[in-house]
């Protein structure tokens, strides 16, 4: 009796120490949401606002995303089922070239006979901001035993310039929530159905953007690695599911890679814009405030497309410091030791986005060439400041743990508190920035073809091509919203990467045969250079085709006069 009496106030005290932790993860939860809604401003959660997306405040980039969307969502379902041969033609028909989501991509399709969806990236961005608090949770759940230090922390996580500032144009980037997961695999110890949760890590990310594929996969792979190395030294005990390991895992990223589309590209792959080693890493990136950051100046340093993603913010670095001097107080390396696989890792990340081109405060120092053949490798990931993340998120992680391990509870909860509120004081300034962009966007935007012509042929043409072909072209996303507004398959598109001999033997293909006086049935061309128009002009029948400029855009429009 005495036994079960004293029983009933530890099981009470034990319910309410849950209650707390499920109070505070959903808090955690609410608050990395909250970091997205700050940002942009509560209206990208209407699933049929259009305007921020299509207003290009943001960049060309949200634009060809819903042309995308909007392409794939009118389209039968195919096999596989990422492709999305209306956005493209022959250049690249597949959502995961357009960034475009394609796991979110197959669930708003398939619920498309209960409920349209026009946009999906508002909410998605909410999402993947809740997830990154969310994530955080867990991770620190290894370290972090007061709840309120570890929702505090978790918080911090989703208040990052290097989450945030993707929100301004590269949504497919806020899946950075995976890292934090793969992290956790890394960390966590016994680890239970290790195989189950990588496959289902890579597997997702596999479907919504490949940096972020790219960093996971490394992260596996040291775990893997050292998993193996450790199960060598008991014995061989587990090196028989860490074999299994090997091939379900990789099997399952692939699958989902083929699911998005990822293999209908044979040929060589080009990105668009700078190669790899011209948007690397600056090693004051980090500390660097520009675009972001309130309290702290502006250092000099490197400004191509990536500058300002990389700032960690002033009460992450606060942080930081903190725990530098919290790290002279004990022995860290016998956790370096026992992760020195994972650190050699993040090392190995950091060097790659840093390159063999180092830059310090913009000044660049070439340490070597990089070898021809390794190149276009190199090219598949050229915005490489970007494998900073899982090397910053961490230390993040680190520091929090230390600070609440060695900091009485009081003491560090209000160092969280402090240093949550001082990251947040700071980076508005680079949230009032994008929330700006976003509130000038009107709801709807007026279409650029305006002139009668462009209805009427819609009603008479199957598809759009533009000529010469090329991914990014002039006059791409006019052409192309007209395009999908009316259905018309076209190849006036914005994708991440393209074949280049693809587009070679397209243009090969369309030129000789106007070259030839032969028009395909049902097209409308949109003549993109003066070369063009030209060979055009002298082989159209005036009194059968129409060969005008119309909204500023040069147009053949073959058998336009006929009966």
């Amino acid at each position: 009796m005495l036994r079960a009496q004293g029983r009933a106030p530890d099981r009470e005290a034990g319910q309410a120490a849950a209650a707390t932790r499920r109070i505070a993860a959903l808090l955690a939860v609410a608050g990395g949401a909250l970091a997205a809604i700050a940002t942009l401003g509560p209206r990208v959660l209407d699933i049929r606002d259009l305007g921020w997306l299509l207003h290009g405040t943001l960049g060309p980039d949200p634009v060809s995303y819903l042309l995308a969307w909007t392409y794939f969502a009118a389209s039968p379902w195919s096999w596989p089922p990422g492709l999305n041969p209306g956005y493209g033609l022959e250049l690249s028909s597949a959502l995961f070239y357009a960034d475009a989501l394609p796991l979110l991509a197959f669930a708003a399709k398939a619920l498309r006979p209960l409920l349209d969806i026009p946009q999906y990236w508002g909410p998605w961005l909410a999402l993947s901001a809740a997830l990154q608090a969310g994530f955080a949770w867990r991770l620190l759940g290894l370290a972090v035993a007061d709840p309120v230090a570890r929702a505090l922390g978790a918080v911090l996580f989703a208040w990052q310039p290097m989450l945030l500032n993707r929100m301004g144009g590269h949504f497919a980037l806020a899946a950075q929530w995976a890292l934090l997961w793969a992290l956790w695999l890394c960390l966590r110890d016994p680890p239970r159905r290790q195989t189950l949760h990588w496959a289902a890590c890579l597997g997702t990310v596999a479907m919504l953007n490949a940096y972020i594929l790219a960093m996971g996969a490394g992260l596996w792979a040291a775990d893997w690695l050292a998993r193996l190395l450790r199960a060598r030294g008991e014995g061989g005990i587990g090196a028989g599911r860490l074999a299994v390991q090997a091939a379900v895992v990789p099997a399952v990223a692939a699958a989902a890679l083929w699911a998005a589309g990822f293999f209908t590209i044979a040929g060589r792959l080009v990105p668009v814009g700078p190669g790899y080693a011209e948007t690397q890493l600056d090693l004051t990136a980090p500390f660097d405030a520009v675009e972001w950051g309130r309290l702290l100046p502006a250092l000099p340093g490197l400004r191509h497309w990536e500058h300002g993603g990389s700032y960690l913010g002033a009460g992450t670095l606060l942080l930081l410091a903190v725990a530098a001097g919290l790290l002279g107080r004990g022995r860290p390396r016998a956790a370096l030791r026992r992760h020195a696989v994972l650190v050699a890792a993040l090392a190995a990340m950091l060097a790659f986005a840093v390159s063999h081109r180092v830059a310090v405060a913009g000044h660049v120092v070439v340490l070597f060439e990089l070898p021809e053949p390794a190149r276009p490798l190199a090219d598949l990931l050229r915005a490489s400041e970007r494998f900073f993340w899982p090397l910053a998120y961490a230390a993040i992680f680190a520091a929090i743990a230390l600070v609440a391990g060695r900091l009485p509870r009081r003491s560090a909860r209000l160092l969280l508190a402090a240093v949550l509120a001082l990251q947040i004081a700071d980076i508005e300034a680079g949230m009032a920035r994008v929330r700006a962009l976003v509130a000038a966007a009107p709801p709807a935007t007026a279409e650029r073809l305006a002139d009668p012509f462009w209805e009427e042929a819609a009603r008479r043409y199957l598809r759009v091509r533009a000529v010469p072909a090329g991914n990014f072209g002039p006059h791409w996303e006019e052409i192309a919203r007209f395009a999908a507004r009316h259905g018309l398959p076209t190849d006036a598109v914005y994708l991440a990467r393209v074949d280049p001999d693809a587009v070679a033997a397209l243009n090969a293909r369309v030129l000789g045969d106007l070259a030839a006086g032969r028009w395909e049935g049902g097209t409308l061309y949109v003549l993109r250079d003066a070369a063009t128009w030209t060979l055009v002009a002298a082989r159209a029948d005036p009194t059968r085709d129409l060969l005008a400029i119309v909204d500023g855009v040069s147009v053949f429009a073959p058998g336009w006069h006929a009966p």
